[in-house]
């Protein structure tokens, strides 16, 4: 049962991670009936998510490997470049989660601030979405740094639980006037540093003496993850090529309202 439990969290962890509807309110749901001991499910369901970062480099490896004997000079300048501002980005969240992270979860993980971190943050995706703006920047490497620094700011957001990472800085982006591809494609980027970190610090704090059970649910939960995160992201890329966010924003709002009733009648 408890390697059924790991490939379900994998699931949701793949499918949600890279989405703007926020892995953690999912989570918050499917670990009322889905989970380990409270202390494992914690450590669980954040090191399943360096699958979710696995599928992002190695889905985008020609686009951030830059020592290949293929590309030229300029090619190699422009991924150098995106490995400077994706590392500039997520300088922020690694200053705040490591000074403040554990006081901030600890103060609003409830399941009211997540309830109204999916609300709120649906409504400002369908708010973007019905604006009529011209997108200024619509290639990743004309994204400056100062502003690659900004969406790593607007990303420590995501520390609120159920804001989602990926909502926060696909929203910053476009409100700093990029494109949806350039703002998936960063928010892509930002999310492998800034996921390892978060996943390394789990485990290094963590007290629990990981036995050979609970590796190989770790490892299941990975994988499952890795597998269904690297449909998610070929998907999401086709996708945004021709739709909006908005029906993401929508889902959020009804999602929002399930967190609020499911724990009203606890």
């Amino acid at each position: 049962m408890d390697f059924i439990n790991a490939i379900i969290l994998g699931i949701v962890e793949g499918l949600t991670e890279f989405l703007p509807i926020s892995s953690t309110g999912h989570l918050i749901i499917v670990n009322q009936w889905i989970a380990f001991d409270e202390n494992f499910t914690k450590v669980f369901d954040i090191v399943i998510q360096f699958g979710a970062i696995l599928a992002v480099v190695l889905y985008f490896w020609d686009r951030l490997y830059p020592f290949s004997k293929k590309k030229n000079k300029m090619e190699k300048k422009n991924i150098i470049s995106i490995w400077y501002k994706t590392l500039l980005g997520v300088i922020p969240a690694l200053i705040i989660g490591g000074l403040w992270g554990s006081k901030i979860e600890e103060l609003l993980f409830k399941p009211e601030v997540v309830a109204l971190s999916l609300f709120v943050g649906g409504i400002i995706l369908i708010a973007i979405e019905k604006r009529k703006t011209y997108s200024e920047i619509n290639n990743i490497n004309s994204l400056s740094y100062s502003k690659a620094f900004i969406i790593g700011i607007i990303q420590c957001l995501a520390m609120i639980p159920g804001t989602s990472r990926s909502a926060a800085t696909i929203v910053g982006a476009m409100l700093l006037g990029t494109s949806r591809l350039v703002a998936v494609e960063f928010s892509f980027f930002l999310a492998v540093p800034t996921i390892f970190a978060a996943t390394c610090h789990s485990l290094l704090k963590s007290s629990i003496p990981f036995q050979a059970h609970e590796l190989l649910l770790l490892a299941t939960g990975l994988l499952v993850s890795f597998l269904v995160a690297w449909g998610v992201i070929s998907s999401l890329m086709a996708y945004i090529s021709r739709h909006n966010f908005k029906p993401f924003g929508y889902y959020r709002i009804i999602l929002g309202f399930l967190v609020l009733l499911l724990f009203s009648l606890k």
